[in-house]
């Protein structure tokens, strides 16, 4: 029996509160990259030196990673099991009051610490949000659902680089930046205390709590108190383990492949592009790193809403391999053939955001197809997730190369691009899912 439908006007609540979710951890994803040498030069004075602080944008970048693959298998795993919606906003609440401490530090370490206390929020939102979205849809609005989520994402660079674009981040001027960060908090609140729960989490846990195959609670406008289960709904096996045994683990490991590819190119590779600009602009173009990743976002936006689109269109795995060889050829191309401050430089980092962040429309719309319901958030979350694990490494493992090429930027980031093109060997392992129905 299919799990009763929201009203118009609670669906439309609950899609503007995961993209908001999304759009703010993407000011979050952004706040480092722009910030991070302005924040480097001030705390260390006069023991910075450009490779150092190249050193120190691997580290922070490699902690978030981190945190944010821990948070998207905890968080996503607590969706699962008390609700997509609570879960959604203890992740915006995470990520904003870490954000905000960033703005007291005296030293790196402390900042260290606190950017894997922010990525274990931004981590929570990205499974809960596109789980509950993709839940309270109709299928037919899957694509355009999944391609603003990855847009919202984007979105937020994009907002924060306008921001530091007009405000510029300085050595002397940054703390401000992380103030602002904070100001999610207001929404996680609201997500907590308003937004409807998923009526199929609803559904799949009464199954689960009665033994009948159909029905669901009403899913009423605020969140609805179920019972604390540690497993997915109509299994007593707990739902991380229930995921890496059959049938599930090969959904699993194909997901952490597909999530992993892209996630390690953006991170290990495709950032380095700002703070390069950042040291090739130097104090008399303060503004040029904010306008660099602002022109990469615009892109990055159009690319992530139409990941989904292309993957509707071309289906899912041809997609995901056409993706894959777009982004390895102009992420070469962008450190290789071109340099902060020339004619053609903003125009290529524009095609290369646009292109690598077709990807993040793609794992939306794929990634709830792999699962089923009752471990869709712990899965889809998983395999964004885990990622990250290997982004961190991927991340500390660049800063060492970084020093290991004698601080070039563009070195660094053509060796880091090649993994993009791992994509074209691994999705062909993939199920296709494009008749999949998650109105189960």
């Amino acid at each position: 029996m299919n799990a009763p439908s929201l009203s118009p006007r609670a669906r439309y609540a609950v899609l503007l509160a995961a993209i908001g979710g999304l759009l703010f951890d993407g000011v979050e994803l952004g706040l480092m990259p722009v910030a991070s040498l302005s924040v480097s030069q001030s705390l260390l004075g006069p023991a910075y030196t450009p490779t150092l602080g190249g050193d120190w944008f691997a580290r922070f970048t490699a902690a978030l990673m981190l945190g944010a693959a821990v948070g998207g298998i905890i968080l996503g795993s607590l969706g699962d099991w008390m609700g997509r919606t609570r879960a959604l906003g203890v992740s915006i609440l995470f990520y904003s009051a870490f954000a905000g401490l960033g703005a007291l530090v005296t030293t790196q370490e402390q900042m260290l610490v606190l950017r894997f206390l922010v990525g274990l929020g931004v981590g929570g939102v990205w499974p809960n949000a596109v789980a509950l979205a993709a839940e309270c849809w109709p299928d037919k609005s899957r694509p355009v659902i999944a391609g603003l989520m990855g847009a919202a994402l984007n979105g937020g660079i994009l907002m924060l680089s306008q921001i530091a674009r007009t405000w510029h981040i300085t050595p002397e001027s940054w703390r401000w930046i992380f103030w602002l960060a904070a100001a999610p908090a207001v929404l996680g609140v609201l997500v907590l205390v308003a937004l409807p729960e998923s009526p199929l989490w609803l559904a799949s846990r009464n199954r689960q709590r009665t033994g009948t195959s159909g029905g669901a609670p009403s899913a009423g406008p605020g969140p609805t108190r179920t019972a604390r289960l540690p497993s997915p709904a109509g299994s007593s096996e707990p739902i991380l383990r229930s995921l890496f045994r059959p049938p599930l683990l090969r959904l699993t490991l194909i997901g952490i492949l597909l999530g992993s590819i892209p996630m390690v190119g953006a991170w290990s590779a495709s950032k380095w592009m700002i703070p390069w600009a950042d040291k090739v602009g130097g104090a008399g173009e303060a503004g040029y790193k904010a306008v660099t990743q602002g022109w990469w976002a615009v892109g990055a936006v159009l690319g992530s809403f139409g990941g989904a689109q292309i993957a509707a269109w071309l289906g899912r795995r041809r997609a995901y391999a056409l993706i894959s060889a777009g982004a390895t050829a102009l992420t070469l191309l962008m450190f290789l053939g071109t340099a902060p401050l020339q004619a053609s430089f903003l125009p290529i980092v524009f095609a290369q955001g646009f292109v690598a962040t077709l990807f993040f429309g793609w794992l939306p719309l794929y990634l709830p197809e792999l699962f089923p319901t009752r471990v869709r958030a712990a899965g889809s979350g998983i395999s964004y997730n885990v990622g990250r694990f290997a982004t961190a490494v991927g991340v500390f493992f660049a800063g060492v190369l970084f020093a290991a090429v004698g601080g070039s930027y563009s070195r660094v980031g053509s060796l880091c691009g090649l993994i993009y093109a791992l994509g074209l060997i691994v999705i062909w392992w993939a199920p296709d899912t494009s008749r999949k129905n998650l109105q189960e």
